[in-house]
């Protein structure tokens, strides 16, 4: 079956071109992103029934991206999540971040690739978009040149393929920040269920930050459980999870490892994730909202979806026993995360 690609201008900002994007396949399920952010805007997909709905959190217009605090749906860079005490050392030399996160610096900051607009072109069957992170920006060393590229099949398969070069040693760890609700927010997430391909789990802090240590996730593994039996739920406070979880990725030479299946039975819609990054975090929204109305006509609120950020440890640079996410210069950065949608 044939994905065609369109794009229509959706707005400026600072005298550049943005533009929302969309790529469809023939039966009608499609893809919508914006070059603001490299971001993900919506992903349209039939339940059972065969009814086709939105099952990702987005802005039905670009001042929604443009005043977004929660990474909605955004390409996060330099580097994904925390660095504790916002700062690394790399070959002897101590580089400061922006402390955007108590005393930590998450998702990069203010110089975070989700505030940047991406250079665009389309395929046929998706969306190619790069950028340029100079060398200091941010307070990461090395000129970054990163390509993004989305691509949509006939069957339903999100990809993103993930690429960089550095002209110079630094640190880097991309990933995507959708929020997926599969009952098309018809409910909030605590009856979905999730299997995690992880018995481990990386030890963190009140703040999030890790603690250095991998252990088990016992109670805090997924084996197709709802998500309710996992929440601390009661009249006054629910506690979510914002957890990394160590996926096997023993797989054969260039295939994508088994990460997630996230399910919502009444829908009967399906996400399977599949990934060659180490890990997924699992983030249930905790802290999400929005001062815009997303594509329900009403502003983002706390648990109404999820994320499942494929991605390197995070604050690795500061714990030499994590694996590492160093680029060296003349070193091809190349990640993908693909995105499965179906019904049971």
């Amino acid at each position: 079956m044939a994905v065609k690609t369109s794009s229509r201008l959706w707005g400026q900002l600072n005298g550049t071109d943005v533009y929302l994007f969309k790529i469809e396949n023939e039966s009608g399920a499609y893809v919508e992103l914006t070059n603001y952010g490299a971001a993900i805007v919506s992903v349209v997909v039939p339940d059972r029934q065969q009814h086709f709905e939105n099952v990702v959190v987005g802005f039905p217009e670009l001042d929604g991206y443009l005043n977004d605090t929660c990474y909605i749906g955004s390409t996060i860079g330099r580097y994904a999540n925390r660095i504790s005490n916002a700062r690394f050392e790399l070959n002897g030399r101590v580089y400061h971040l922006d402390a955007n996160d108590g005393k930590n610096s998450n998702h990069a900051g203010k110089s975070g690739f989700n505030y940047k607009v991406f250079a665009a072109e389309t395929i046929d069957n998706g969306v190619i978009m790069t950028l340029t992170s100079p060398d200091g920006d941010g307070g990461y060393p090395g000129t970054l040149e990163l390509t993004v590229t989305y691509t949509w099949s006939a069957d339903n398969e999100l990809l993103i393929n993930y690429k960089a070069t550095t002209d110079k040693a630094t640190i880097a760890n991309f990933t995507n920040h959708a929020y997926f609700n599969l009952s098309a927010f018809k409910n909030k997430i605590y009856n979905h269920k999730l299997t995690v391909s992880s018995e481990y789990i990386v030890d963190s802090y009140e703040d999030y930050t890790p603690s250095g240590a991998i252990i088990p996730a016992r109670q805090k593994a997924f084996s197709n459980n709802k998500l309710t039996d996992k929440f601390k739920i009661d009249e006054s406070r629910v506690e979510g999870l914002n957890l990394f979880y160590v996926i096997d990725t023993e797989t054969e030479e260039n295939a994508l490892a088994y990460a997630a299946l996230l399910t919502d039975e009444a829908s009967g819609r399906t996400l399977k994730v599949y990934t060659d990054y180490p890990g997924v975090f699992l983030y249930t929204g905790d802290y999400l909202s929005s001062t815009a109305p997303t594509h329900t006509g009403k502003p983002a609120k706390a648990f109404d979806a999820l994320c499942l950020e494929c991605q390197h440890y995070p604050d690795s640079i500061n714990h030499l026993n994590f694996p590492q996410a160093v680029l060296q210069a003349g070193d091809v950065y190349n990640q993908s995360i693909l995105y499965k949608f179906g019904t049971i």
